[in-house]
């Protein structure tokens, strides 16, 4: 078992490999351009020393990541497109030292996961999607339906991917039946749903390989806070998700390694605070952890770069 949080600075769609370790997923409701560090980590053991897979070095991801999404206006209202990019040394620390020392052996006295070889490189991740969006009663930019893809010197992917972001029930029984007052309302109105089903095309790389041809993930979430009702920013927000992934990775016989994780955030705009685990496997499985501290800085961009 591993765990860990880093505090980071405004949501952003997440850089390659977010979705495979864990973390959120969902297209930006709202225009952002951030930027700040991602971490993950993938140990080529797991906390028993059985070998994971093929891959013969423990890879530590330390990206700087970039992430611009604009929406779009006039005959393109009802779609957003993001890029994001990272670059940064490839090294084993300090991803090691907060799973072995301070984890594993500080927090559970629990086995440490072995190192031998590890990678030293300077990795990098180009992605981009659009996103076509839709409404549901009481509420816009609610449906999604997009895809896009990635390459770098990690691992290429197409994807598409589908479902709905940041549902408010009582928005919606409001809009049916009238607006409902009381503290019953006061208490459910800041709370929000969110889930996705994402599907992938996966090619190897330098730093990842012995990929499964496809991954399958399904990605849900429950969120609870307060959000600028016109640029649907959340101005403080604390998200709780799972994700269930097929497995971009596969095992010794040759199988695809399914994989579940928890995440956790909390925004406080224009700062996120980002963690993902993949304890809701039981064990110290592939991917292991990681977390992002990203800034949001739209606010430095001229009006027509943002879209609305």
């Amino acid at each position: 078992m591993s765990w860990w949080i880093f505090p980071q600075p405004g949501k952003a769609e997440s850089s390659a490999p977010g979705i495979h370790w864990g973390a959120l997923d969902f297209p930006d409701q709202e225009p952002v351009l951030t930027t700040g560090l991602s971490i993950f980590r993938f140990t080529e053991f797991n906390g028993e020393g059985k070998r994971f897979n093929g891959i013969r070095e423990t890879i530590g991801l330390n990206l700087i990541t970039t992430s611009w999404t604009r929406h779009w206006s006039n005959s393109l209202e009802g779609w957003s497109t993001n890029l994001t990019f990272g670059i940064g040394p490839t090294r084993n620390q300090p991803s090691e030292s907060l799973q072995n020392d301070f984890v594993h052996d500080r927090l559970f006295d629990i086995p440490q996961v072995p190192v031998e070889t590890k990678r030293k490189e300077t990795d990098f991740t180009i992605s981009g999607s659009i996103t076509r969006w839709g409404e549901l009663p009481g509420q816009r930019r609610v449906l999604f339906l997009g895809g896009g893809g990635q390459t770098g010197s990690l691992y290429q992917e197409l994807f598409a991917r589908g479902g709905f972001r940041r549902w408010s029930p009582l928005k919606t029984i409001d809009n049916l039946s009238g607006t409902h007052n009381g503290w019953i309302a006061d208490v459910f109105r800041p709370l929000r749903l969110s889930g996705m089903v994402r599907a992938g095309r996966l090619f190897n790389g330098a730093a990842f390989h012995d990929l499964a041809n496809h991954s399958i993930a399904a990605q849900g979430s429950l969120s609870y806070g307060w959000y600028d009702e016109k640029t649907f920013r959340p101005l403080f927000e604390v998200e709780i998700g799972a994700t269930i992934d097929s497995g971009m990775f596969n095992g010794n016989q040759g199988n695809s390694l399914e994989e579940s994780f928890w995440t956790f955030a909390i925004r406080a705009h224009p700062f996120t605070f980002e963690t993902w685990n993949d304890q809701l496997s039981g064990q110290d499985f592939g991917p292991t952890y990681g977390g992002k501290l990203m800034m949001d800085l739209s606010f430095l961009l001229p009006d027509s770069w943002k879209g609305h």
